[in-house]
């Protein structure tokens, strides 16, 4: 069990994932979330300022450059996933991220093209509702892959290593280098 949660923590290609606890995921899933939030924000402004035009067009580009980030996130997020034991909770948990994200890509791209063939308008309902319900898909997704993250560690660096980074020069112990040495039970 040891070699397949190390196994989890390492990646496939340093080159093309990101070297060891320093990933590439997570880091470019910012581009597709913050594209797609952005989009919203330039629709719901294409109601309220003028030119609507200019609200709505920024919108559709935002949404396309999400599309485009959020397959350079997935390419590399699937070399994450690929060193995941299957059979496991983490696995699982994986499995639904990934079929979450490929979901909302999917319904963001199908929601540029719907746009491209509309009037340069203010956004219509829609679009806008499409866009709305997939950030609400990503939001599920974002919180799955911050349990991959942070609850099952993937991709995180292995426990010694974190340890070490708490390490403190004045350690209460000389034993104990974490300086987080335990309280007994007098809080002693």
């Amino acid at each position: 069990m040891e070699q397949s949660r190390v196994r989890a923590k390492a990646p496939v290609s340093a080159v093309l994932a990101g070297p060891y606890g320093h990933p590439f995921h997570p880091m470019l899933v910012t581009v597709p979330i913050g594209a797609w939030l952005s989009s919203v924000i330039f629709d719901v402004a294409s109601h309220l300022a003028r030119p609507a035009s200019a609200f709505s067009t920024g919108a559709e580009w935002l949404i396309g450059i999400g599309v485009l980030g959020a397959l350079a996130a997935a390419s590399v997020g699937f070399l994450d996933f690929v060193m995941i034991p299957a059979g496991t909770a983490v696995h699982r948990t994986a499995v639904t991220h990934m079929v979450l994200n490929l979901t909302v890509t999917v319904t963001f791209a199908a929601n540029f093209a719907w746009r491209l063939g509309l009037d340069q308008t203010a956004t219509g309902g829609g679009p806008l509702a499409v866009s709305v319900l997939s950030l609400v898909g990503l939001s599920l997704s974002g919180a799955l892959g911050g349990k991959l993250a942070y609850h099952f560690g993937v991709r995180v660096a292995d426990e010694d290593t974190q340890v070490a980074g708490f390490a403190s020069a004045s350690a209460s112990d000389p034993g104990d280098n974490t300086g987080l040495r335990p309280r007994t039970a007098k809080g002693h």
